[in-house]
């Protein structure tokens, strides 16, 4: 039963892995064996990722990717499938941002910045592997939504429309690329991440926010990865569409 959660013998490309749960993602697909290629826009972040994954005995490289450029999208595809010897299995959609602000006061230009980078960055990257992806039932595409695009948030219209959005993607992507044999899933998890700093230092938002949570407490990035690790192996082949919730119950 181990073997079908092994990635030996797969590359992966994570974005937004300088931190938080990409690197957590990273790292995980790393020691099941798979080639990684750990993306962000801060490509020094990434570095730090692939030494402390080299470290550890796997294999990883790191690039500089602006989701939502075309250009560099295609160019770190490219590179993740030479470094796994040709092919791409597994994409991860996870790079993302926050501009919050109380929807009266939400400008045009953050609700547009925070769509931009999570749809138009999970659109224009999945269509950038789509040549890459092999067509052998072991392509992933995983995106990241989150509680927000299940049950709407205050103070954050443009993060909870665009977490909304990369579902529907989600699904579409699942029902065109079945035909090829590539599973689309998402996953939706509440870590303690630097994107959810400003609500767990907030003494007023944390409380409210540990209140809806049943087991209590924020997980760690570690604690989300293996859902990834999931998603991507053969234990998962026959799951697509999906969304999963890794948020300590609070969408229950």
């Amino acid at each position: 039963m181990s073997d079908s959660f092994t990635l030996a013998g797969r590359s992966a490309l994570v974005t937004g892995a300088g931190g938080g749960i990409g690197a957590a993602v990273a790292t995980a697909y790393a020691a099941a064996g798979a080639v990684v290629l750990v993306t962000d826009r801060d490509k020094d972040a990434a570095a730090a990722v692939v030494d402390r994954i080299v470290a550890a005995g796997g294999r990883a490289q790191a690039a500089a990717l602006d989701v939502t450029n075309a250009d560099q999208a295609t160019t770190a595809v490219e590179q993740a499938a030479d470094l796994g010897g040709g092919t791409l299995n597994i994409v991860v959609n996870n790079a993302g941002v926050i501009a919050p602000a109380m929807f009266p006061k939400m400008t045009p230009e953050k609700f547009r910045f925070v769509l931009d980078v999570h749809v138009g960055g999970t659109f224009t990257v999945t269509q950038a592997a789509l040549p890459q992806l092999p067509d052998d039932g072991t392509g992933r595409v995983i995106n990241v939504t989150s509680a927000a695009g299940l049950v709407g948030t205050i103070g954050q219209v443009n993060y909870s429309a665009a977490k909304a959005g990369i579902i529907g993607l989600t699904k579409s992507f699942a029902k065109e690329l079945a035909r090829r044999k590539i599973t689309a899933n998402a996953v939706a998890p509440l870590a303690a991440t630097n994107m959810t700093s400003t609500i767990r230092t907030d003494e007023k938002l944390a409380e409210t926010t540990l209140a809806r949570i049943p087991l209590g407490r924020w997980a760690s990035p570690d604690e989300i990865a293996g859902t990834f690790v999931f998603f991507a192996s053969d234990a998962a082949a026959y799951i697509t569409g999906q969304v999963l919730p890794v948020d300590g119950g609070m969408v229950i």
